[in-house]
């Protein structure tokens, strides 16, 4: 009924596989944290997949191959359980990860951006294991990570590491669609510590054009021809609005979005401040208007989504990304200025954002140590890029009535 699959394999001695599982098809998903689990690994072991968490999180590794399941308890208008089954796992930075690799018909992760570059090795080994074995099945990695072109930017990581062979070995059967992914995911402990609560809605889009071979089919992936689109759709909207929330919460002393949401104050401000990045998107894409505003609508109204519990501090960590040129600040404002359209709710959200001061997020205490030794404005100038005058006055404008603003 079982077969032991102990030998020489590292980090993952130990695991008995079920016979069903061979002959279902792989995936490994880079990451098994709430977002791995909650989102990706879940849609991959529902279509089918026999799911591999690869991570250096030994006890979630260790619980995922005790139990071979887990729930996702969707927490929304109505609620409902999924129980999440043929997973195992194994930990990411032993060999038993290459062998897996060289089996797997789709590789996704959800580990962080700065994560990436420090799973390229593993990738990187594995490709080259596929290519030693004469492997000519297709494998697509797909990055599903809060950033534009994330799998881009793995993909580059890996080729740095992979010899010319390699490379043209994975330029023939390994692709690296990009993809946007939205999902809330908060941290809610649960009594199983790999359960997880995650909120109704999502997208996963992927680019069909950057698939090798065949395309996995997978229930909840939305093949995408114009992918940067959808991207920043979700980056103008969902990420600014929940930005602008959180940082406008968090100055005013609420401790979740959806308390946050509920002040009307802040309510109309981050309203305004989406309908001014969706103006640009708008201009910028071609977008139906009628169509966008209901997108907004459906957007700020997941913030107010009481059982996720999202707490405002960690929807607004790390806010020198944030206000970087190509984020989700400063982009969309930037964009609407680029087409002449109003941003003054936009401008409101970056003021908020100069304003957060956590002790507890190392990129909030260089942002507020910057501003106290060169000024809001200069700081700013640094941080973002903007040389714009009008511009850097409306920040300091900003920045500098916040309490009007709450």
């Amino acid at each position: 009924g079982k077969t032991d699959v102990t030998a020489g394999c590292g980090g993952y001695c130990g695991r008995l596989v079920r016979e069903e599982e061979f002959g279902m098809k792989k995936a490994i998903q880079f990451g098994a944290g709430n977002i791995g689990r909650g989102f990706i690994g879940a849609l991959l072991a529902e279509a089918g997949y026999n799911v591999v968490f690869a991570d250096v999180n030994e006890a979630v590794i260790d619980k995922i191959n005790a139990d071979g399941t887990y729930t996702v308890h969707v927490m929304d208008v109505t609620c409902r359980e999924e129980k999440i089954t043929n997973i195992s796992g194994v930990n990411s930075t032993t060999d038993a990860v290459l062998e897996e690799i060289t089996q797997a018909e789709v590789i996704t992760t959800a580990v962080g951006l700065v994560v990436l570059p420090r799973i390229a090795p593993a990738i990187a080994k594995g490709i080259t294991l596929r290519m030693e074995r004469g492997i000519t099945d297709c494998l697509n990695i797909i990055a599903c990570e809060n950033a534009i072109k994330a799998s881009s930017q793995l993909k580059a990581a890996v080729y740095e590491i992979l010899d010319e062979k390699g490379k043209a070995y994975a330029d023939q059967y390994v692709g690296f669609p990009d993809c946007s992914v939205d999902r809330i995911v908060p941290p809610v402990k649960s009594e199983n510590f790999i359960d997880v609560v995650v909120e109704n809605y999502y997208e996963w889009n992927v680019e069909q054009a950057s698939f090798k071979g065949e395309i996995p089919a997978i229930k909840g992936m939305n093949l995408a021809d114009n992918l940067m689109a959808y991207i920043e759709r979700k980056l103008f909207t969902l990420n600014t609005g929940h930005a602008i929330t959180s940082y406008l919460g968090y100055l005013k002393g609420y401790h979740t979005v959806d308390e946050s949401i509920g002040d009307e104050k802040i309510y109309d401000t981050v309203k305004a401040a989406m309908q001014e990045s969706g103006a640009g998107l708008i201009e910028k894409y071609g977008f139906d208007r009628e169509a966008h505003m209901a997108y907004i609508e459906k957007i700020i109204g997941r913030f107010r989504n009481h059982y996720l519990e999202d707490d405002v501090a960690r929807v607004g960590r790390e806010p020198l990304r944030k206000l970087s040129a190509t984020d989700r600040l400063v982009k969309p404002m930037m964009t609407a200025v680029g087409y002449g359209l109003p941003v003054e709710h936009l401008l409101i959200g970056i003021g908020a954002a100069l304003h957060y001061d956590n002790a507890a997020d190392q990129q909030s205490v260089e942002l507020q140590a910057k501003i106290k030794e060169k000024g809001v404005r200069a700081a700013f100038s640094e941080i973002s890029g903007v040389t714009d005058a009008a511009i850097l006055d409306k920040v300091v404008e900003k920045y500098d009535n916040m309490k009007a603003y709450l």
